[in-house]
């Protein structure tokens, strides 16, 4: 791991994205809250929020960091039969969160296609990426562009 003791303890924030496509029918049945697994958006946010806390027990170098607030929004796209995912990870400390905010988008995902699995195996996780980071010696970083 990487030595961060002696980086200054700052307000640190990460945003990050994703999404996953599946069949208008799969759509469908998650927003009807007819999924036989349960209530497919509520689970995949409570794993995406457990997830940014286990981040350092997944990912072999990250430091353990006692974060803040993790939120995740789930919105459906129902013209791109998508959902789409944002995570939002903050904490005070001396090393940034976006490894937590790109695994909590992963796993919120995951979770997805793993309670609508047995009726859409073809769904696609896409778009996976930072979106912005605030804090540290490196300051205020935001996607641009795409």
């Amino acid at each position: 791991m990487v030595d961060v003791g002696e980086k200054a303890v700052t307000q640190r924030i990460a945003v990050a994205e994703g999404r996953i496509q599946m069949l208008p029918d799969t759509l469908a049945l998650i927003l009807a809250g007819e999924a036989k697994k349960g209530d497919v958006l509520g689970v995949a946010r409570i794993a995406g929020i457990m997830a940014a806390k286990k981040t350092a027990e997944l990912i072999p170098l990250c430091h353990p960091l006692a974060l803040s607030k993790v939120s995740i929004d789930l919105l459906p796209q129902p013209e791109q039969n998508a959902v789409h995912c944002t995570a939002t990870v903050h904490t005070s400390g001396q090393t940034g969160v976006e490894m937590e905010a790109l695994t909590a988008v992963q796993i919120t995902l995951l979770t997805i296609y793993d309670m609508c699995k047995a009726v859409d195996k073809g769904m696609c996780m896409e778009g996976i990426r930072l979106l912005e980071k605030q804090g540290g010696k490196s300051g205020h970083w935001q996607r641009s562009g795409d």
